[in-house]
């Protein structure tokens, strides 16, 4: 019996460093620091290349009707008139010396403070070209990237107030504060013309839930409170999370962001903000699954965990870790939930075999406790 458990345990502590293995090279980021000039290489641009929201003709406009195809410049069969895919070749008399105010002006909710707001048309503009689960600019206003000091991917997280992240607990545990720096309104990671800019913040104090197990990652939460808060705008507000216990049974959600495509070496951290839709799934159904794979007949899944997926080819994947899982709030057409962490699975989009996430419901009251501690109010993660 000894041994039985021993090796599950065993096994536990693999999928534990699966989840929080991290590639140094593949997943870096674009700095904020200047870059020394290369040689570029020729476009047939006869005018000037500029944000397209700067260019006066080519009838681009700012209110959600413009769209932009992700794979111009990334085809090199295709000859492209500018470096980049957000890029306009714009005739020089109508270059606009400065961004329209409609296209900067934060969002103003009226009537009651709303969280978890999508854009399911993105923000200032569409995109096409999208065959690989690209999220639209700004669809998803929560989702943050926790990066290393020199630039490179940890982990994912969620905003829920200005000044706190909520993540999972393997990619915070037993790191220095000082090691995180934490980015918010991101889409596209090898770009800076997006319509607003993003925001990075400096780390005041790491949090991990104090039952958090590091072999199984039950109890897989955590919070970075920031030194500074963050500038709510349009590409970046607050996720709404779910009241204690929120059944999400028959639920359909979303996750997003940057991690691996694919499992294995193969695999590529992504360049633009992915999403997958999942359907959630029971907590017994996900047992059951969980027991047809090389975790055994024998295995119990935490009660600190939820599941979704299970359709080939839609899962989140390694470097995910930390991800929220968001599901429409019953009643609201556009507001959504956190119902889950990014925690840990079985491979990547296996047929029948589910992605597990930390339940976000069940540590409501651990979050308010925490944050209650540190005067920081749940209004701001509070659907009303």
């Amino acid at each position: 019996m000894l041994h039985k458990f021993l090796s599950l345990f065993g096994l536990l502590v693999v999928l534990a460093v699966y989840s929080q293995a991290q590639d140094f090279l593949d997943a870096l980021f674009v700095s904020d620091a200047p870059v020394a000039p290369t040689s570029p290489p020729v476009y047939t641009c006869s005018g000037e290349c500029v944000p397209y929201y700067l260019c006066d003709g080519n009838q681009i406009v700012t209110d959600g009707t413009g769209i932009i195809d992700i794979r111009v410049g990334e085809d090199t069969t295709v000859e492209n008139e500018c470096p980049n895919y957000m890029e306009k070749c714009c005739e020089k008399e109508e270059v606009l010396p400065e961004a329209p105010p409609a296209a900067t002006a934060p969002r103003r909710p009226t009537g009651k403070y709303t969280c978890g707001a999508r854009n399911p048309e993105g923000l200032g503009f569409r995109i096409t070209g999208n065959r690989n689960g690209e999220s639209e600019y700004g669809e998803f206003p929560w989702m943050l990237a926790i990066l290393r000091e020199d630039n490179a991917y940890e982990c994912g997280g969620s905003l829920i107030t200005p000044n706190v992240v909520l993540t999972a607990a393997h990619c915070i545990m037993n790191k220095p504060k000082k090691k995180f720096l934490v980015r918010a309104g991101e889409w596209d990671t090898q770009t800076k013309n997006e319509l607003h800019p993003h925001q990075n913040r400096r780390v005041r104090e790491v949090i991990t839930h104090n039952q958090f197990h590091q072999g199984s990652l039950a109890n897989d939460v955590g919070l970075l409170i920031l030194e500074q808060p963050f500038d709510l705008a349009e590409n970046i507000q607050p996720v709404c999370l779910p009241p204690k216990n929120f059944n999400f049974d028959g639920s359909s959600c979303f996750a997003s962001g940057w991690g691996r495509n694919i499992f294995g070496k193969g695999g590529k951290y992504q360049v633009i903000l992915k999403k997958v839709q999942l359907s959630f799934v029971p907590h017994y159904q996900c047992q059951s699954a969980m027991r047809t794979t090389r975790l055994g007949e024998r295995f119990r899944l935490h009660q600190s965990f939820i599941c979704a997926g299970g359709e080939k080819g839609a899962d989140t994947c390694r470097g995910d870790g930390g991800s929220p899982l968001v599901c429409q709030i019953p009643g609201a057409s556009t507001n959504y939930y956190q119902a889950g962490i990014v925690a840990w699975g079985i491979g990547c989009g296996e047929q029948g075999i589910p992605g597990v996430y930390a339940n976000v419901a069940m540590f409501r009251d651990w979050i308010d406790q925490q944050l209650t501690q540190r005067n920081v109010e749940s209004k701001h993660y509070t659907f009303t």
